[in-house]
């Protein structure tokens, strides 16, 4: 009984002394990274200001790649295009806050990835706050780019501003609803139907999830409802964690027709009645459809009085694009790689 006594205090010993570790681990890290990223904004930031008070040419920064790389053999990243990156990340961020507090959390890689595919400082600001929350690769944060998840988010068709108060909950549901949703990892046919679009999903639910974006719980398919002895079925049921609410998706492989918001009011209501918990906010609808007509759907959602999106989603990637965005196998590999780290963290 003492030996069993021992044992069980030193297993939650070594488990606190593991947690703390790693938790030390990810807090070193994230400090060099950070005077990693802070050191190239300062060389960049030097090369500027020679350049233009001194009027030295480009040439010097070959030279200096040469000696730095004499002097810090051991270190890597002193190459001219490197170099080059530097100062065009001094030139991007002018406000050295900006840099220790925000995108310096991000690795250097992901930095060179927003000058070279983000279009503007607004922009770049963004989608590092974005990294930095939802924790992206540098694959994932390529491939949100590359969708133009900026300009997708928030630009659904809703009513939240009459069915969602307090106001601060509407303007939160309205920007995390995108228009259009890009299932570019998808391979339809032409002829293909909503349980078509929806195995494919299911097939490949974690970059559905990533998608659909942080905060979305895969509550099921073809999610069974019984009202007043028949039989409804739902096509996708999520619970959101952060508005804390369920939300039900409804797929047509059609454009948008008026009478889809009245058959997603009396899903609303059903998961109201029968699923939602009295803590819970209003369960969310969300028709996506193949396309839409903005005024048909701003007409047929006016006078509804459920929470309701309606979005489109499009599933053809422009050849363009076919050999920069990262792969399936890509994202689900960096995807698990994610999970098993956020799961021992836990």
């Amino acid at each position: 009984m003492a030996n069993q006594i021992v044992l069980i205090g030193y297993e939650q010993l070594l488990r606190d002394l593991k947690d703390r570790i790693r938790l030390a681990q990810v807090k070193a890290a994230l400090a060099v990274n950070r005077e990693l990223v802070l050191l190239y904004w300062h060389i960049g930031r030097e090369i500027l200001q020679r350049q233009g008070q001194e009027g030295w040419g480009t040439k010097v920064i070959e030279r200096l790649a040469k000696d730095l790389k004499q002097e810090f053999p051991e270190m890597k990243g002193f190459s001219r295009t490197n170099l080059l990156y530097m100062r065009a990340f001094a030139e991007a961020w002018d406000d050295e806050q900006i840099v220790q507090q925000i995108v310096g959390q991000i690795p250097w890689g992901h930095n060179v990835r927003l000058l070279d595919k983000a279009s503007n400082r607004k922009e770049r600001l963004w989608y590092a706050q974005q990294a930095i929350a939802n924790g992206w690769s540098r694959a994932v944060l390529e491939h949100q780019i590359e969708t133009k998840l900026y300009q997708r988010q928030g630009k659904a068709i809703t009513n939240f501003v009459t069915t969602l108060l307090p106001q601060p909950q509407s303007d939160l549901a309205q920007q995390l609803i995108k228009d259009p949703y890009s299932f570019d990892f998808l391979s339809l046919a032409q002829n293909a139907q909503e349980r078509d679009l929806e195995k494919a999903l299911l097939d490949h639910i974690r970059i559905f999830l990533l998608e659909l974006g942080v905060g979305f719980a895969f509550v099921g398919s073809q999610y069974h409802l019984e009202v007043g002895g028949d039989d409804f079925y739902i096509d996708l049921l999520f619970y959101h964690l952060k508005l804390r609410c369920y939300i039900v998706i409804d797929l047509k492989m059609t454009e948008f027709k008026p009478e889809y918001s009245g058959k997603m009011s009396f899903y609303v209501s059903v998961v109201d009645d029968l699923l939602r918990h009295p803590d819970d906010k209003p369960t969310i609808g969300i028709i996506l459809c193949k396309s839409r007509n903005q005024t048909v759907a701003e007409y047929a959602l006016r006078d509804v009085n459920k929470p309701i999106a309606v979005s489109q989603f499009k599933h053809e990637l422009p050849e363009s694009l076919q050999s920069v965005l990262p792969s399936i196998e890509q994202l689900e590999a960096e995807l698990a790689t994610v999970e098993v780290i956020e799961s021992d963290r836990l």
